[in-house]
């Protein structure tokens, strides 16, 4: 059998009715149970009418992700699949990782990245804050650039290189002033394009550091178990198990970047040949060939690819 790795995705994948292939598996509906119980809300419901655009508010969305990726992987243990050598998230896809890995319950997951998307959403006002996919151009380019935007804005405008998703794509986050000005200047220095994303928040810059001082006292409150997986995270690129330490980096991770080719190359180097992307959406399997073209990346969504994905590490 092949080594392999889960991965999780997170905001951006979901979408209206995204657990419905599902076809009311035991352990789908339980996760959905769980969840709900623990938020005093239908999720289930929410998932399955939406509409997309309340899915797409981030205290709605980081929920539902974490429910989708929480469910995909309990199938996976349901149906028999072996374990994975480690356990990773994007961004949001940290706390299903950490789920599945037995560091929190789902019921502990759920109101916190509730809280997380609600702290979020205050820390900057609607329309205050944006980012961009810069295409095209070296990430250390995209940060010279941002940091020279940041100096010339002075100031409270600020634009960071917030996602290292793949070689030729990063994220840029901040002030809305200073991603655009960022978005025309990393076009001046060659990057083929500069996408603004359809988000509420600057995720991941430090503007978020207000949300992150909420979410540190929520955590401090919650009781960690040792994970059963190692888990590697975003923001140190780090497997940590000491539960302070874990609390920590979830904490920086809200105001952090998320190193996510520097997670892919860190599993490849613990041994996987495989990364199976667990929950809506083939987002990360797209990265992990782009990452590194060696690595197999599968897609585990509903019944049709949990039967490819124990095919392909067989």
């Amino acid at each position: 059998m092949s080594a392999f790795a889960f991965v999780f995705p997170g905001q951006g994948s979901q979408s209206v009715g995204m657990l419905d292939a599902w076809g009311g598996h035991p352990a789908v509906v339980q996760a959905l149970q769980e969840a709900s119980d623990a938020l005093g809300e239908d999720l289930g419901a929410l998932i399955q009418n939406g509409p997309k655009e309340t899915l797409a508010l981030t205290a709605n969305t980081q929920p539902v992700m974490l429910v989708a990726g929480v469910a995909a992987w309990r199938v996976w243990q349901a149906e028999g699949g072996p374990m994975p050598i480690a356990v990773a998230g994007h961004s949001l896809g940290e706390y299903s990782a950490l789920v599945a890995a037995g560091v929190l319950t789902l019921s502990q997951a759920a109101p916190l990245v509730r809280l997380r998307g609600a702290a979020m959403q205050e820390a900057v006002p609607v329309g205050a804050g944006a980012m961009a996919a810069v295409l095209g151009l070296d990430a250390d380019k995209v940060k010279a650039v941002c940091a020279q935007v940041t100096a010339q804005l002075g100031g409270a405008e600020v634009v960071e290189a917030v996602n290292f998703n793949d070689p030729g794509q990063t994220v840029i986050a901040g002030s809305k002033a200073a991603v655009e000005a960022a978005s025309l200047a990393v076009k001046e220095a060659g990057a083929k394009r500069a996408l603004p994303l359809p988000v509420s928040a600057p995720f991941h810059s430090s503007l978020m550091k207000p949300a992150a001082e909420k979410l540190k006292l929520a955590l401090a409150e919650l009781q960690l178990a040792a994970p059963q997986i190692p888990v590697l995270n975003n923001i140190d690129v780090a497997m940590p198990t000491d539960a302070d330490a874990i609390r920590d980096a979830l904490y920086r991770q809200a105001f952090g970047p998320v190193r996510w080719v520097e997670c892919v190359q860190r599993l490849r180097a613990l041994g996987a040949t495989h990364l199976v992307e667990c929950g809506p959406g083939k987002v990360l399997t797209g990265m992990t060939k782009r990452i590194d073209p060696e690595l197999v990346g599968v897609a585990l969504y509903d019944p049709a690819t949990l039967q490819e994905t124990r095919e392909a590490i067989a």
